[in-house]
């Protein structure tokens, strides 16, 4: 299968063709994510809730982002890898947002994302200019999560006009596609009919361009779900039951048995 690049995002905008989009953080989920089909990675700063255990992405460094992407990359052959930029790498410079999207390009990503439309619209000319590609992200922006008084839907009533404005930004300023997260359905809808850049919706209704989960939230990993969250499958349960499978064997002495062992 052929790499997935910028303009096959574009193209698939343009025929109608919806876009596929996970979160991953290591090499195995990569693979088979890849194998699978799915069009781009995000190695998010999710990573830090899913993986780390912290209550927020706030924590998140960027050591711990480039080792995260270095993995996926290794793992991944045809799909587009986004690379997060965690909170604290691009908010006080121009200079300071370049510096870390290199590390990140460096690690193995495609492009890099950021969150913020308006306000971070000079960084993501600066990244653009330095060659790099750019991933908007608008709405409820989690790393911003105290500032907006948790995980709320962004852009309802009279904030619908921020969110179109935001969108234009980002895309004007070069952004390459645009996440919407936690964006009514008829305001993702008008984001995605103006834009030309393609729209990737996260709890924002199915006329984006295209969808991204959580990997672990789309498996059942979780004991608790997003309301916009489909689980696709209980791997959550199935990898217990296999635990509890290895435990019980390994206990009663049924495994490892003869097959399992070598002659000398």
């Amino acid at each position: 299968m052929a790499k997935v690049r910028a303009h096959h995002l574009r193209a698939m905008k343009e025929n109608g063709e919806k876009i596929t989009m996970l979160t991953a953080y290591d090499a195995i989920t990569a693979h088979i994510f890849d194998e699978a089909g799915i069009d781009m990675l995000l190695v998010g700063d999710s990573y830090g809730t899913t993986m780390l255990g912290h209550k927020s992405t706030v924590p998140v460094t960027m050591e711990q982002m480039e080792l995260a992407v270095s993995a996926v990359a290794r793992g991944v052959e045809r799909a587009f890898i986004v690379g997060d930029m965690p909170f604290g790498s691009y908010e006080a410079s121009n200079e300071d947002a370049v510096r870390n999207a290199v590390r990140l390009i460096k690690a193995g990503a495609n492009a890099v994302k950021l969150e913020g439309g308006e306000r971070m619209a000079d960084r993501i000319t600066a990244i653009t200019k330095a060659g790099i590609l750019v991933v908007g992200h608008i709405g409820y922006t989690p790393q911003s999560e105290n500032a907006l008084g948790g995980p709320r839907v962004q852009g309802r009533g009279d904030a619908a006009l921020a969110i179109l404005n935001d969108a234009q930004a980002v895309e004007d300023a070069g952004a390459i596609a645009v996440v919407l997260e936690m964006v009514p359905y008829d305001i993702a809808h008008e984001v995605t009919e103006k834009l030309n850049i393609p729209t990737i919706g996260i709890g924002a209704g199915k006329l984006t361009d295209g969808q991204v989960l959580v990997w672990s939230d789309m498996a059942g990993m979780q004991e608790w779900t997003p309301k916009f969250v489909k689980v696709f499958g209980e791997v959550g349960a199935a990898l217990r039951e296999a635990t509890v499978a290895y435990k019980d064997a390994v206990k009663n002495l049924e495994f490892p048995d003869r097959a399992h062992a070598f002659d000398h």
